[in-house]
């Protein structure tokens, strides 16, 4: 029954311009954070113990931008299983995909590093642009609820995605590598550990925050050639996603080099524009904060 009524909703969602959501937008602004206070607690935390070098004006202002696009993200991810690959395509940028498609085409598989920035949901879109003989698939975590779980895996599919779920990374890749398929797969790596996989730490967003590992350990065992994702919102529901070649350092002591690489890179993409990042998680609740600055 929920199953059903959530997509008689999205349905009716896709008749409606973008320009009357987005007014929408504002309405549950001002209801998530004026009024219900939604995981605000959470939000300031985060923020003041991330940047210690801002004063409260400024961390103000960032909580505020960053419940705005919140808002916003929920309208255009509700919206995006219905819209046309065209209207998409529009909207959706990938503006150096060609590099991508050239790596398919050699034969080599490709292994994207993304994070919950921007609208992160619309990277499903890239199969839209992708060398024909290439699949592309996202590595999720399945949610709780089974009808919300499966709305998502829909939008995610509705322009060619497939979906992977993450306990089956191994065999899918292996099962495309028997076929001698190029794949480009797109993991979410910014996740927060279990507490049974606090087994390495680095120094992002001043915290020394414990990570996860398990998407270098794949690239690396089906040499998968790492990319990073970043992400720029040129306006209300248009976005530009730009492919940049991870090259860890070669005098680098470390043992995960690419995921080291990745947060240095994710945190330089959320410095030039904080509110784009999901600062509702509490992503930071096993690490420590390294600085208290105070402005």
């Amino acid at each position: 029954m929920t199953y059903h009524l959530l997509r008689f909703s999205l349905k009716m969602i896709s008749y409606i311009p973008f320009c009357v959501l987005y007014a929408f937008s504002g309405g549950m602004y001002f209801l998530l954070y004026h009024i219900i206070g939604y995981r605000r607690k959470v939000v300031r935390k985060n923020l003041t113990e991330s940047f210690p070098e801002k004063n409260e004006t400024e961390i103000k202002r960032i909580e505020k931008d960053f419940y705005r696009f919140f808002t916003d993200n929920i309208i255009e991810i509700c919206k995006m299983g219905t819209m046309s690959g065209e209207e998409m395509s529009r909207r959706m940028k990938f503006t150096n995909i060609n590099e991508i498609n050239e790596v398919l085409h050699w034969g080599r598989s490709v292994g994207l590093y993304l994070g919950h920035y921007g609208n992160w949901e619309w990277i499903s879109s890239m199969p839209l642009h992708l060398y024909k003989n290439a699949i592309s698939a996202q590595i999720y975590h399945k949610l709780n609820n089974e009808d919300f779980d499966r709305i998502m895996l829909e939008n995610r599919a509705a322009h060619g995605a497939t979906n992977v779920e993450m306990r089956k990374t191994a065999r899918f890749i292996n099962e495309q590598a028997k076929k001698k398929q190029v794949c480009i797969i797109g993991f979410i790596a910014d996740q927060s550990p279990k507490w049974t996989e606090l087994n390495y730490f680095i120094p992002y967003l001043n915290h020394n925050t414990p990570v996860l590992t398990g998407t270098e350990k794949i690239i690396r065992h089906y040499n998968l050639d790492p990319w990073f994702v970043e992400v720029k919102r040129v306006k209300k529901g248009k976005y530009e996603a730009t492919f940049v070649h991870m090259h860890p350092d070669d005098d680098s002591h470390s043992d995960f080099p690419l995921t080291d690489l990745y947060y240095s890179m994710l945190e330089k993409m959320i410095r030039k524009n904080p509110a784009l990042y999901l600062w509702t998680h509490n992503r930071f609740r096993h690490g420590a904060p390294i600085t208290n600055i105070k402005k």
